[in-house]
């Protein structure tokens, strides 16, 4: 079951979960998939947290404990969450130290809520980072617009970002500029910024979904055949200017001090159209230094028939171009695409967050009942 995945990660694709819960943590299911199918880090976001927190009686004792402390709402959240991050990435321990710091990560995401408020993502970053006290996680922040200073002030302070909801290349430039700053204002400010690392997650199928929606309602034959192509090839460009912007003379500098690549993250890999092959995400951007985060439903589907066959990335950015520009020919609004996948996202995590609220409040109340 693992020699494909094997072959995943022997091309350089570091294989992360898209989960975690504490039902996953006790079962040991999260260790057997460390063990036995080469997943080497964990991300999360207030989706995932949301589901795990509203299935299962795993957090129940918790929560009766945090009732009787006196608990309040928000306190009991940021102790739930943060207990099984904190879990998980002592479960990585060995895999963060055999990597050198690189993978062995786990994500905890900011409120969403907060992703329009520059200084209060940075406030909160810094709290998860103090709370959550462990070296090998990653405090993910969206890639707004105003998410990028506070991605640039966190990365400051010395701590480990995932940068998320990133859809365009145009933005994905952007946070690329806003890491190169963080790590020049880090150096200043006296870290080793060869303890800071970062990854940038693309997200990948929810572009093919929303790109394929208008080409159907387009309906012409020009706009049928460019279905199921927009997603791929703007992860390539994506990597395209990866390779670019880390060959240039700002990021030899801060090379030479020792800083550490933020690697290009494939997020989004499960295939939400049933006519799709359900290892696509996957098995078309098979590159060297990049992360695939993978929902466990696609990391088995992967292992079980998954067609792991070289590079696929790597000098593909012309082709990919190409793609583009067939889409705005046909009448494809590319800019508003991306647009609306970021409002889209911000939201749909925006309304996770308050159905965890809403759970664990429902919670605390029998617990004090």
């Amino acid at each position: 079951m693992s020699d494909r995945l094997a072959q995943l990660a022997e091309a350089g694709v570091s294989i992360w979960l898209d989960d975690l819960s504490r039902e996953r943590l006790n079962s040991g299911n999260l260790a057997g998939l460390i063990r036995d199918q080469h997943v080497v880090g964990v991300t999360t976001n207030p989706t995932i947290f949301a589901n795990a927190l509203s299935n299962g009686a795993a957090y129940d004792e918790q929560v009766r404990e945090l009732a009787a402390r006196g608990a309040d709402l928000a306190a009991t959240v940021r102790e739930l969450t943060t207990t099984d991050v904190r879990n998980a990435a002592d479960l990585f321990r060995d895999v963060y130290r055999s990597s050198g710091g690189t993978d062995g990560r786990v994500s905890i995401e900011v409120d969403p809520g907060l992703a329009k408020d520059t200084d209060k993502t940075v406030a909160e970053a810094q709290d998860l980072w103090k709370t959550v006290d462990r070296p090998n996680i990653f405090v993910k922040i969206p890639a707004t617009a105003e998410g990028l200073p506070a991605i640039t002030r966190t990365l400051a302070e010395g701590i480990s970002v995932n940068v998320t909801l990133i859809f365009s290349v145009e933005r994905y430039r952007d946070v690329i500029d806003a890491y190169f700053t963080g790590l020049e204002q880090a150096k200043a400010n006296g870290h080793d910024l060869r303890q800071i690392e970062s990854v940038a997650s693309f997200f990948v199928s929810r572009v093919d979904t929303e790109v394929d929606k208008r080409l159907d309602a387009l309906g012409t034959d020009e706009a049928k055949a460019l279905r199921g192509e927009a997603a791929i090839a703007n992860a390539r460009l994506a990597y395209a200017a990866y390779e670019e912007l880390f060959a240039g003379e700002r990021w030899a500098a801060l090379k030479a001090d020792g800083a550490n690549p933020q690697r290009p993250l494939w997020a989004s890999t499960g295939a939400k159209d049933p006519s799709y092959s359900d290892t696509r995400y996957v098995d078309q951007l098979v590159v060297a230094n990049v992360v695939n985060t993978m929902p466990e439903k696609t990391l088995h589907a992967v292992a079980d028939h998954g067609e792991i066959d070289g590079d696929k990335v790597t000098g593909t950015g012309a082709q990919a171009q190409a793609v583009f520009d067939q889409l705005s020919a046909v009448g494809i609004d590319v800019p508003d695409v991306f647009r609306t996948l970021e409002d889209e996202g911000v939201e749909k995590f925006e309304k996770s967050w308050q159905e965890l609220l809403d759970t664990v409040e429902g919670q605390l109340g029998k617990a004090k009942a």
